[in-house]
């Protein structure tokens, strides 16, 4: 599952960005695509039931397993002057989306999330969502950083490893994402010919037919 097909679906967003499929392959597509799956391009009628009997699945994590994910989400980027939180762009949703394309990932992740709430519960006595701030980014600090990390906190990193990288690979593909760092897609440009200071310094210089038939628009 491409990461900017799901987001698409799963937060709502529209991703910018130019047509990959041809017409005629498009053409293909829309009439075998299943009736009610709204997002077609570039997907082969394979790839649409597929991704479409991954989103009709029920969710892989449980609710508070949500609630832990979109904590550590908004953490990991959380909103500021520019852009929305993790949970803005549907960071949450993406990653359940994701374990279930990727099994493999279910382990790790729902592993992870008992080990930090383990450590919150033999320190602070409560499970990670439902400790104070302060207390969650004691447990981060010591993860966050694998150079600095003990070893005896190595499970916990290799867990924010991975849901660092889910979080920012499902935020740098929302609206939200794309927008924060600025991407504009391909844009068609307008050229106007040699400058005239440049024209000047070769001694060049456009005629009257170069000027109409090829450098205005």
């Amino acid at each position: 599952m491409r990461r900017r097909d799901s987001i698409k679906w799963l937060a709502g967003t529209a991703i910018g960005g130019g047509l990959l499929a041809g017409c005629n392959n498009a053409d293909a597509i829309e009439k075998t695509a299943p009736d009610d799956f709204p997002f077609t391009l570039d997907r082969t009628i394979e790839e649409l039931n597929h991704d479409k009997s991954v989103l009709n699945t029920k969710p892989f994590f449980t609710p508070e397993e949500m609630v832990t994910i979109t904590v550590l989400g908004n953490i990991i980027i959380p909103k500021d002057d520019v852009s929305g939180s993790a949970s803005d762009a549907g960071v949450p949703a993406f990653i359940d989306f994701i374990v279930k394309d990727k099994p493999e990932l279910q382990t790790p992740m729902r592993g992870g999330i008992r080990w930090l709430n383990l450590q919150c519960l033999n320190r602070f006595s409560n499970a990670f969502s439902k400790c104070k701030s302060n207390e969650q980014i004691v447990i981060i600090d010591e993860i966050a950083w694998p150079n600095k990390a003990k070893p005896e906190m190595a499970q916990g990193v290799a867990f924010f490893n991975l849901i660092r990288n889910l979080t920012a690979s499902g935020f740098y593909t929302s609206e939200i994402g794309v927008a924060d760092i600025g991407y504009a897609g391909n844009k068609p440009n307008q050229w106007n010919g040699v400058p005239d200071d440049v024209q000047a310094q070769y001694k060049i210089s456009y005629s009257e037919k170069d000027l109409k038939d090829c450098v205005k628009y």
